[in-house]
């Protein structure tokens, strides 16, 4: 599907909709202002001023409205650490981001980007809210409804069969996961609607340049007030909120992989998985197995050398 993004002025917008009145399509989506269809082209105007042109043909009736708004990702020269991040910025509205699953091999990979404003830090640290590796998994159960309920967030799941053919494709993980943060990111934003933030905040596994260079293909790319910052967790309460929220979705899917293998499918890449990866191929098939898991891991051979 082609996408092509407009920035508009607010009387091009309401020009916009009253031209195309007739043509209004419901679409009920967080920051979504007005909804069209022309043709093959569903046109998406947000309140944020963007408007997205969706299906074949949207480049050609996209300019006629404008050029499209394609932004050059703001790309540091020099790697971003702690070292260049704001010294209060614990104390300001954050939209954190991070994922979980990446060096499992079942499961799939899961994003979480997260929203806390100031006069939320206090009860959402009161709440335990840390690292997810410094909690257990049943406690960030029990803690995930009311982050849930009272939080902006958006979580993302990226499900075995579409990595390994993302993969097979010749797509990093590197990648994957930059596209799923810049989609969280996005999803938030919308949501957030006009209500303002201090910064982004994102877990770092890689240097910002080589993040924005992942998402050079990627239509509409979040990049302003974006900071990059390794055990960001520990830095903003946002980022350990986005971490609980994408470990328990992890934690979720497993669940649904081992009722579907009648079997507890563990965590991780160790010698128990591939006793257990290779249970599942003797008794469900290569097909089965593939479906649960990240099929490129060394894993997959050393479960195969358990058949013989």
């Amino acid at each position: 599907m082609s996408n092509t993004t407009l920035v508009m002025t607010e009387r091009e917008i309401e020009q916009l909709i009253e031209r195309y009145q007739s043509n209004k399509i419901e679409r009920n989506a967080p920051g979504v202002r007005f909804c069209f269809k022309v043709g093959t082209v569903t046109v998406t105007i947000y309140n944020s001023k963007k408007v997205l042109f969706q299906g074949g043909g949207a480049a050609e009736l996209a300019q006629q409205f404008g050029s499209p708004n394609a932004p050059s990702p703001k790309r540091p020269s020099t790697k971003t650490t702690e070292t260049h991040l704001p010294e209060n910025l614990a104390a300001l509205s954050v939209i954190g981001s991070d994922e979980t699953g990446t060096g499992d091999y079942f499961g799939p990979i899961t994003v979480t980007a997260c929203f806390v404003p100031a006069s939320e830090i206090g009860w959402v640290t009161e709440y335990g809210v840390k690292d997810s590796k410094m909690l257990t998994d049943d406690l960030m159960r029990q803690m995930a409804p009311a982050l849930k309920e009272s939080l902006i967030h958006s979580t993302l799941v990226l499900p075995n069969p579409k990595y390994n053919e993302l993969q097979a494709s010749g797509m990093s993980q590197g990648k994957m996961k930059g596209m799923m943060h810049n989609q969280a990111l996005l999803h938030v934003l919308r949501k957030l609607d006009d209500t303002p933030y201090d910064y982004i905040l994102i877990d770092q596994f890689a240097e910002a340049s080589t993040y924005y260079r992942y998402l050079s293909d990627v239509p509409t790319v979040v990049n302003e007030r974006v900071l990059f910052a390794t055990k960001a967790e520990q830095i903003h309460v946002s980022v350990a909120a986005a971490s609980i929220l994408a470990r328990v979705a992890f934690l979720e899917e497993m669940d649904q992989l081992s009722e579907r293998a009648g079997v507890t499918i563990p965590k991780g890449a160790s010698a128990k998985v591939d006793q257990v990866a290779a249970r599942i191929w003797k008794q469900q098939g290569e097909d089965v197995l593939r479906s649960m898991t990240k099929w490129h891991f060394a894993n997959t051979l050393k479960a195969k050398k358990k058949l013989t």
